[in-house]
């Protein structure tokens, strides 16, 4: 078999490095390894690979996946005709589903068989051949508009939001994890006069702590070891458009002041330069992390929060919108019944009643990935009960009953909605002053 194509492997291993370019050799006319991902941009421009083999831990005791998911999704932006397969020792199926949803082509698990990596890694490069031989597709903006349910929480914060897209005030998004946080940002940026431009995202629970600097402002060349070239960061690449920063409460400390003085003064200076770039950004921010406490234990400057906190979105988890469960269900349905050709008629009543029944600790991202294997178990002409794969932890009684913050502000919610909106009234019956009442109807979006 003549060997075809180009493969990068990336491993700080150099005994797997070795190992499977020794394998790959005998496949593949060109096998390049890399140590590290530092220069693994620069190094897919220079090789212009058709295959990445990529591991997805880079330092001894992390073995989250963060880091291949952030080079993943850097990889995919850049260069997205380059086939990635993830390589991890770490035999993690949500991981895998998780890649898979951000680009990957396929995963493999340490320690490795050779005949399935070499099949897996030969599959990725005639995907990559197949994909060289078709016109560039036209890259066309998501115009879809958000489900917004029927629960009172969700009506309230549509009519947020429809008055706040029209304007250039920063927004805080908080709320649990997969309650729809990113997907909100998406909207408010789609209702925004910047729409003609991508927004950009930036997930800061994904970066390698090196490379917060690097992402955010950008760097010029010989700005540190590895820096090769200039590199523009997120927040002049987004200039004219929206930055969206999830997971916000990761940004160190110590840049937090840097990119107070960004978005003070409107410009940014690269690492390792002494010219400043003016930007023009909306800016939404994201965390599922109490900001406000961040600030009381000295981990998130005040001025800072201050400053993208303009307007405060919390986002309920779904068990508080219960009666938008079954509806948000049914588009799942029909995305994978296309995704994966097949004709369902719907949700039984009795898959419905379970699913409405069930706490969701995981929220739409749970449903979501509980509709995709329905619809891949299903054989019946509707999702039945023994199609839906309902996980409850051990905590799941904690889920079904709201934390103190949500028993706040749920408390603040009745009091103001019984009064009539009068705070006198309301901070006379809760018992606290109307500062404090002030102070929790920002930090709650209420």
């Amino acid at each position: 078999m003549a060997k075809k194509g180009t493969l990068l492997i990336v491993d700080d291993n150099r005994n797997i490095l070795s190992a499977v370019k020794l394998l790959a050799d005998s496949h593949f006319a060109r096998v390049v390894t890399l140590s590290s991902p530092v220069t693994l941009i620069t190094t897919i421009g220079a090789e212009n690979p058709d295959v990445l083999l990529l591991d997805m831990n880079f330092h001894a005791g992390i073995n989250t996946g963060n880091e291949g998911i952030y080079w993943l999704k850097e990889v995919n932006e850049k260069f997205p005709q380059v086939k990635v397969v993830l390589f991890t020792a770490y035999a993690d199926i949500d991981l895998a589903v998780k890649a898979m949803k951000h680009g990957a082509f396929d995963f493999v698990v340490k320690p490795w068989n050779n005949d399935k990596l070499l099949e897996t890694l030969t599959n990725a490069y005639a995907k990559a051949k197949e994909g060289k031989k078709k016109a560039p597709a036209r890259i066309v903006r998501s115009d879809v508009p958000m489900f917004w349910g029927a629960s009172a929480e969700m009506e309230h914060i549509r009519m947020v939001v429809e008055r706040v897209a029209s304007t250039d005030a920063n927004v805080l998004i908080t709320g649990e994890n997969g309650t729809g946080k990113e997907m909100l940002a998406r909207e408010i940026h789609r209702l925004s006069a910047r729409n003609g431009k991508e927004m950009v995202s930036l997930d800061m629970g994904a970066i390698p702590d090196s490379l917060f600097e690097s992402e955010l402002f950008g760097h010029k060349k010989g700005a540190f070891t590895d820096a090769h070239a200039d590199r523009v960061g997120k927040m002049v690449a987004a200039s004219g458009s929206t930055l969206f920063m999830d997971e916000i409460g990761n940004l160190p400390l110590h840049l937090q002041a840097k990119m107070l003085v960004a978005l003070q003064s409107r410009a940014v200076t690269p690492l390792g330069g002494n010219t400043g770039q003016n930007i023009d950004i909306k800016l939404i921010a994201a965390t599922n992390r109490d900001l406000f406490a961040m600030v009381d234990s000295g981990e998130f400057r005040q001025d800072l929060l201050y400053r993208i906190n303009t307007i405060h979105i919390n986002l309920p988890p779904l068990r508080r919108r219960a009666v938008d469960i079954v509806p948000l269900a049914g588009i799942f349905l029909d995305h994978y019944c296309k995704k994966y050709n097949k004709s369902l008629s719907g949700i039984s009543q009795a898959a419905a009643s379970r699913l409405t029944a069930h706490p969701f600790e995981g929220n739409i991202r749970e449903l979501q990935n509980i509709m995709e294997k329905a619809v891949i178990m299903c054989d019946a002409d509707e999702v039945q009960p023994s199609h839906l794969q309902l996980h409850v932890s051990q905590g799941a009684g904690r889920s079904v009953t709201s934390t103190l913050d949500e028993m706040e502000r749920a408390a603040i919610a009745d009091a103001i909605s019984s009064c009539g909106g009068n705070l006198t009234m309301v901070a006379q019956r809760l018992g606290i002053t109307r500062q404090t009442l002030y102070n929790k109807i920002k930090r709650y979006g209420l």
